[in-house]
């Protein structure tokens, strides 16, 4: 019988992890349960840096960005001595059930931690990449693309202004899901993402033909995960003889206030996260797909994620 559980965020930050926290402590606290908040994630569970919350221990964080329990990557948490130390700090506090808010690295690591040790695992998917498989969107995902289709709408006011080539470096290390629809939402001219080979001459021929015929500003996304902004840029320039400037989002893309797509998801997910640890479920992943929230087992959700790559870049290219 579940009496006491513990939440934690771990992997890269995604706004909408507070109000996720936040869910899963009041309405754990609703449901007659103790909600222990663990900080800086796996390396907390290891270190037992952890707290007894209550209702209060959450307020006003619901419009906040990041996550008030820290989050940390923990290659101890791969080994066994790591594991056993966390399972023992979950022992010792008498934890009947975690709440893992993050990726497919922190749903994986949480798979081998239910497989090892029969410890209750429930996952709620939280990550800007939107690389979780089975998964249509995570928190974090609308946040940070309307961070960068911000950015992207101010640099081209000044990319048309100035009549220049801009190379846009957005986030994305395996995944191009944020390159590919803030290049759409943006209106960009073209993109560059880890799933497709980058053929940088058709890239070049595209920009030299559209000089050609009254086209004097171009932007390109890039995902960081194929290559570098100014690597990019100083090819193009070689090739075309066009000046071509860069622009690296960065982490500015895994801040800010979560939109309200990802604090109603966060909520949503933390609520059904509680249920299903009360209804005894395990081993799966919290998300939103085909319009409702969707329980995906862990060994799924961490496979490779496939999505309509070509149908992306076609339409992009349809309405350069």
């Amino acid at each position: 019988m579940m009496k006491r559980i513990a939440v934690l965020t771990t992997g890269g930050d995604a706004p909408g992890m507070n109000p996720a926290i936040r869910s899963v402590v009041r309405y754990g606290i609703n449901q007659k349960l103790e909600v222990m908040g663990v900080f800086r994630g796996w390396w907390g569970l290891i270190n037992e840096e952890l707290k007894l919350f209550n209702h209060r221990s959450v307020s006003g964080i619901i419009g906040q960005g990041g996550t008030i329990l820290k989050t940390a990557r923990c290659a101890e948490f791969r080994t066994e001595e790591g594991q056993n130390r966390a399972y023992e700090t979950v022992k010792k506090n008498n934890i009947d059930g975690l709440v893992v808010i993050g990726g497919n690295g922190s749903f994986a690591a949480a798979h081998e931690f239910y497989k090892r040790f029969n410890v209750p695992c429930v996952g709620l998917a939280a990550s800007i990449d939107n690389d979780v498989n089975g998964i249509d969107y995570t928190i974090g995902t609308d946040t940070a693309i309307n961070t960068a289709l911000d950015a992207i709408d101010k640099i081209r006011d000044t990319a048309t202004s100035m009549e220049r080539i801009f190379v846009v470096e957005v986030m994305g290390r395996e995944s191009g899901f944020i390159a590919l629809t803030v290049a759409l939402a943006g209106g960009c001219e073209d993109v560059i993402i880890p799933e497709r080979p980058l053929d940088l001459n058709a890239v070049c021929h595209d920009i030299v033909h559209g000089n050609l015929v009254g086209k004097m500003s171009w932007i390109i996304v890039l995902a960081e995960g194929a290559g570098r902004a100014d690597d990019i840029a100083r090819q193009i320039t070689d090739m075309t003889s066009l000046e071509t400037r860069t622009v690296v989002l960065g982490h500015v893309q895994r801040g800010g206030r979560p939109t309200a797509v990802s604090r109603d998801l966060a909520l949503h997910l933390g609520r059904s996260g509680v249920d299903c640890l009360l209804a005894g479920k395990t081993d799966i992943a919290l998300g939103f797909s085909a319009g409702q929230i969707a329980e995906v087992d862990f060994k799924t959700a961490i496979r490779k994620k496939e999505y309509k790559i070509d149908e992306y870049c076609k339409l992009i290219k349809v309405l350069t």
